[in-house]
């Protein structure tokens, strides 16, 4: 591939995966550093792909892949639930929910939390598939999911309920 064909790839792909990205992972760094793997993964294995139709989902997989690892490489993702801290959070005043503002809310979630909700809710995996992704059970998977749907209602609820002024 060359390197006009690599730019134009990239320009159109990175500011998904980026946003991808960054739903898993709080630290700018680590974002671009496994955005930046996640590229170089595409441009050396792509000659791996099967069905060039599925060329984003293929991207998007491997970065979503990135981001896993880095998450293990920090811990342990499961979160026991009475470790979680309590309290309320504060935002700024947008007038309404926008994209960077629920990226606020998931970063308000512990990584295990946040991780199973990414992977169910936006990527659209089964709790089958995150368990075996995880290395956790499925039941662990299904309880993440319902605490962190729980506390980003919570959440949702502060964000209107500290806006409405």
């Amino acid at each position: 591939m060359d390197r006009s064909a690599q730019r134009q790839l990239y320009e159109y792909l990175a500011p998904k995966l980026y946003q991808t990205c960054k739903r898993y992972l709080k630290q700018q760094e680590e974002v671009e550093e496994v955005l930046a793997d996640t590229f170089y993964s595409i441009f050396t294995k792509m000659d791996q792909l099967k069905e060039t139709a599925a060329f984003e989902a293929w991207a998007r997989r491997i970065a979503v892949n990135g981001c896993l690892a880095a998450l293990r490489k920090k811990g342990n993702l499961l979160v026991y639930l009475e470790e979680l801290p309590q309290g309320s959070s504060h935002f700024e005043k947008p007038a309404s929910m926008g994209e960077k503002d629920l990226l606020k809310l998931l970063d308000q979630l512990p990584d295990g939390c946040r991780t199973v909700f990414n992977l169910f809710a936006i990527e659209g995996y089964s709790h089958k598939e995150i368990a075996t992704m995880l290395n956790i059970s499925e039941g662990t998977s299904k309880s993440q999911l319902n605490f962190s749907k729980t506390k980003l209602k919570t959440l949702v609820n502060q964000f209107y309920y500290l806006n409405e002024n």
